[in-house]
């Protein structure tokens, strides 16, 4: 039997902070418990916030916690290429259109028709408005012309093309700590028609983060519970593409005293913060309810 495989996928555009640890030796202590494989991926798309030393700094917290990972590493930004072909399948089956609008030109839609209709728009799992389809209706002459001119555009799901020929339902497995599963349905369609190529790289966290799981085999997918929504249009995606779905697990989260999870954009204390002020690894590991560093492999 393939043995499953698990992966830790950290992006370096900060730095590691007890929350990624927690997610890391998760994963790590799943993939020995399994007698699986553990990878590390970087998730480096965003070419304007990732930087370098942030990468290296990655490393160095992972080792300094104890933890081996395959190598080559994967690197996102290595593999444009994987993501092109990915959206050309879709775009070839008509099931994506370019969309031109900018994100104050969509919440100023929104916002007349709310003032219109006098009720609130619909949002989607992360509280945004759904898009409401401005581009969807452009002219395939006008749509070439922006495209030609070098008019900034993304791609968005066209998720009535979708329900056409993919109506659904779109199961997945979801798999405990403890190993036990069940079936569950996902809602692609809370999320309407979502963004899956970005104006500034060809690619989004979702259209990568599917592809990437699929070319390296993995099975167990393991990441925080503020990840769960985005498993609808994994899946989605997935059905899309023809590719296989991994088990999920959404572990909770690491938070604050404040009550707040932990993240880079709130500067929450950093593991080389906590490194540097005398805590250990192995404080650490006990914190988090991990055993100790295991012993290095030979």
């Amino acid at each position: 039997m393939t043995k499953p495989v698990f992966r830790f996928a950290p992006s370096p555009n900060g730095r590691l902070h007890l929350g990624h640890a927690y997610s890391a030796l998760l994963n790590d202590a799943l993939a020995r418990r399994f007698d699986g494989r553990f990878l590390l991926r970087i998730e480096d798309i965003d070419i304007a916030r990732c930087r370098p030393e942030y990468e290296r700094a990655i490393y160095e917290d992972l080792v300094w916690l104890g933890l081996e990972w395959e190598k080559p590493v994967r690197r996102q930004a290595e593999h444009f290429t994987d993501y092109r072909t990915a959206f050309q399948t879709l775009k070839g089956r008509g099931l994506v259109y370019p969309c031109f609008c900018s994100r104050k030109h969509i919440a100023d839609k929104v916002e007349a028709v709310e003032a219109q209709r006098g009720k609130a728009w619909p949002r989607d799992p992360d509280g945004a408005p759904l898009y409401p389809g401005t581009c969807k209706g452009l002219s395939p002459e006008d749509v070439a012309g922006r495209i030609s001119a070098g008019e900034p555009h993304t791609l968005r799901i066209d998720s009535e093309a979708v329900r056409k020929l993919f109506p659904g339902p779109y199961p997945f497995t979801r798999f405990s700590l403890d190993g036990d599963e069940e079936i569950v349905e996902v809602d692609p369609w809370r999320w309407g028609d979502a963004v899956i190529v970005r104006k500034e790289v060809p690619t989004s966290y979702h259209l990568s983060v599917v592809v990437d799981d699929a070319l390296q085999g993995v099975t167990h997918v393991v990441r925080g519970q503020d990840l769960e929504a985005a498993t609808d249009l994994h899946v989605l995606l997935q059905k899309l593409l023809g590719l296989s779905t991994p088990l999920y697990h959404h572990h909770g989260l690491i938070l604050d005293p404040g009550g707040d999870k932990l993240a880079k954009s709130r500067r929450s204390e950093a593991l080389f913060e906590l490194r540097a002020r005398g805590v250990s690894a192995a404080e650490i590991r006990q914190k988090l309810g991990f055993a100790p560093q295991p012993t290095p492999s030979t």
